[in-house]
């Protein structure tokens, strides 16, 4: 708690609150008695990747398997998988505009908080269930299963996974992926600020997605709801408080004023534009656009509304009165 008095460590800990609420949240679901949860659901997910793709995805990728493709599909998900948020965290507060890495984190957090609460009311089960019980009723006392990623354990004479997935607070957590979500989340950041690299990204998260089924951890229709879990928190960011990336700034440091949001329709108003329509021009606001200080350079932008970042990546709510205007003097 203290560090949240502290305003340099507060800037960080208070956008990761919602990941540690998440990763609370998680492991705390084996504490929740069998009793006050809800049936385990063995046939939806089955029968939902049968009707939407007319098989079972997750069972024709997993039904050749050779050590080469175990590795394969390993570095994506045991690998790639866990180290890629901070990898993310990073490029969002090197390049990324001011405020950007705050709003990664929430997005983040939230995202997950939603998916396991999900989980926790929805549980389904994994197609390495399938694979070793078949369809017959799964209960809160089957322990948890790493699956193909037991190859790697046997490959590698470690126990990696085995013991970790043995442990898992949240057995019957398929629905929604979140590694899908994750994935899909960094593929929608790290692309809003290096649009370029967009199809790498994409790749990414279809070698995770084919890593996931090849391992038997997941069915297709996981992973699409995990990706539209991630798409939802990701555009309603972009759209209220993501700031804008602008194209003649490559570091944060570049920056002398955000721009928050999507850019406003041209053929509509907002109440943004009919704030801007209604203040005063002068000479001034010639003459503070072509200057270095993030204060006057916050007066006026055709794109929308710009806003001073300071030290602490907080964002100023607008322009100060008469921050822009020049009273002239009487002779």
């Amino acid at each position: 708690m203290s560090g949240l008095c502290l305003p340099i460590t507060r800037q960080f800990l208070l956008p990761l609150l919602p990941t540690l609420t998440w990763l609370l949240l998680f492991s705390s679901c084996k504490y929740i008695s069998p009793e006050y949860r809800p049936a385990i659901w063995v046939r939806v997910l089955p029968a939902l990747e049968n009707i939407l793709y007319g098989a079972n995805l997750s069972n024709i990728l997993s039904a050749n398997k050779n050590t080469i493709l175990d590795l394969l599909a390993w570095i994506p998900y045991g690998i790639v998988h866990y180290v890629s948020p901070v990898v993310v965290s990073a490029c969002m507060f090197i390049w990324g505009p001011p405020g950007t890495l705050p709003i990664w984190a929430r997005s983040f957090g939230y995202m997950n908080i939603t998916a396991v609460l999900i989980q926790i009311v929805f549980p389904c089960s994994p197609p390495w269930y399938e694979n070793q019980y078949g369809l017959a009723p799964a209960n809160y006392s089957i322990i948890g299963n790493p699956a193909g990623l037991g190859a790697i354990d046997a490959l590698f004479g470690v126990d990696l996974y085995t013991s970790t997935f043995h442990a898992s607070p949240m057995v019957f957590g398929a629905f929604p992926s979140l590694h899908s979500g994750w994935a899909t989340m960094e593929t929608l950041f790290m692309g809003h600020v290096f649009p370029k690299l967009f199809p790498v990204y994409v790749f990414y998260t279809m070698w995770l997605w084919w890593s996931t089924m090849y391992f038997s951890h997941h069915y297709a229709i996981d992973l699409v709801a995990g990706s539209l879990l991630a798409g939802i928190c990701y555009f309603f960011s972009r759209a209220n408080f993501l700031p804008r990336p602008q194209a003649d700034k490559e570091f944060r440091w570049d920056y002398d004023y955000v721009e928050i949001g999507d850019p406003a329709d041209s053929a509509g108003y907002s109440m943004l534009d009919i704030y801007e329509e209604f203040q005063p021009h002068s000479d001034s606001d010639d003459w503070a656009s072509g200057s270095s200080s993030s204060f006057s350079t916050g007066g006026r932008s055709p794109l929308g509304a710009h806003s001073p970042v300071d030290d602490a990546q907080s964002l100023w709510d607008g322009d100060t009165v008469g921050s822009d205007t020049e009273h002239p003097r009487k002779d």
